[in-house]
């Protein structure tokens, strides 16, 4: 089995915690070679996490001159960085895989794939959510028809929270639509299906420090497309769903670890005929038209998930990027895909402007 030799920008929770942490589960397919990081101790901490022969560096650019053989590049600078490192590792002869927000912009996310495309590199976006098991499941359950037409997607991904780190800064393009944003978004976009959405979009600075939103609410619609509307709020402090799915024979509702639906079969239903007026049976009192549907009600849940949901959507996604890499196979999550996200956040800042504090 080839092992995939790595070189990892960036040792911050998602650096650190989310990339590096899944690599030292699975070495027969991934070593960490390099570090860049700007902080001393976390790259001593490198040296100490991944061994005394891992380069460490404090400057990306360190990572042009070495001789140490790198399959890809992990991304995982700040947000505001994504591009510009992207841009600059295509063009001197690295694959990479950004983290989320891939750019702040589409012409951004253009110039990274003609780039890559100029170059013959390999350009990936880290949208592990993609993989999720409940979104593998809410997929399963909308493509088997039981619910029937889906009238309306509601998504979830809301807490309540004060943050007062640079993710809630725009001059680092932060805010919980540029931040948590690519996960929901990602998963909308698959589910809205071909063409372009229309966009309504709300923002505000409810609990934040910094001048970027902390509450987002985005209506993505189009013909013949379910509503689907994406929160995005940080002074949520009950959570009703993680997803609701309004349907014309059914409905769901679930969490990242729980999801419950229900449907009735037409043909277990009685012929209705449309009247314009009721009454109660053996009488001329006025009524309500009524029935009692035969419910199927359906659970699924998570457990028996090797570590957990978060592992195992991390764990597929790298599965697709390495027999991309190694075997030839399509790229699942493409950039060209994640364009249209941008788009829609480029549109939800355009309907909402916000000052600039810092």
């Amino acid at each position: 089995m080839k092992q995939l030799k790595i070189a990892i920008i960036g040792q911050g929770r998602s650096g650190y915690s989310i990339h590096g942490s899944f690599f030292l589960k699975q070495p027969e397919k991934f070593k960490v070679v390099a570090v860049v990081d700007l902080i001393e101790k976390r790259r001593n901490l490198a040296k100490q996490r991944y061994g005394d022969d891992v380069l460490v560096f404090e400057n990306y650019q360190d990572l042009f001159s070495t001789t140490q053989e790198i399959d890809f590049v992990v991304n995982a600078s700040y947000s505001h960085m994504h591009y510009s490192i992207s841009k600059d590792l295509l063009e001197h002869g690295f694959n990479v895989l950004s983290e989320k927000p891939f750019c702040k912009t589409a012409n951004e996310v253009n110039d990274l794939i003609d780039t890559a495309k100029k170059n013959n590199r390999m350009l990936a976006v880290f949208q592990n959510s993609r993989y999720a098991s409940y979104f593998l499941k809410v997929q399963e359950i909308i493509k088997s028809k039981v619910l029937g037409d889906i009238i309306q997607i509601s998504i979830d991904f809301s807490g309540f929270a004060r943050r007062w780190d640079w993710q809630t800064l725009q001059s680092y393009n932060g805010g919980n639509l540029y931040n948590t944003g690519p996960h929901p978004l990602d998963q909308a976009l698959q589910l809205f299906g071909d063409g372009e959405p229309k966009v309504k979009a709300f923002m505000n600075r409810a609990n934040t420090f910094g001048d970027a939103e902390d509450y987002v609410k985005v209506l993505l619609y189009g013909d013949n497309k379910p509503v689907i509307d994406l929160e995005i709020s940080s002074c949520q402090g009950y959570k009703p769903f993680t997803y609701n799915i309004q349907a014309t024979r059914g409905a769901l509702n679930g969490s990242m670890t729980e999801i419950d639906w229900k449907y009735f079969k037409e043909d277990e239903c009685e012929n209705q005929t449309l009247k314009i007026s009721f009454d109660k049976p053996d009488s001329d009192t006025p009524a309500y038209c009524s029935e009692s549907l035969n419910w199927h009600e359906m659970h699924w849940d998570d457990k028996g998930e090797e570590y957990g949901t978060f592992f195992s959507m991390t764990k597929r996604f790298y599965e697709m990027l390495y027999n991309h890499i190694v075997n030839g196979s399509e790229l699942e999550v493409t950039p060209l895909q994640v364009l249209k996200q941008i788009k829609v956040i480029e549109e939800a800042h355009k309907q909402n402007p916000l000052s600039k504090k810092y």
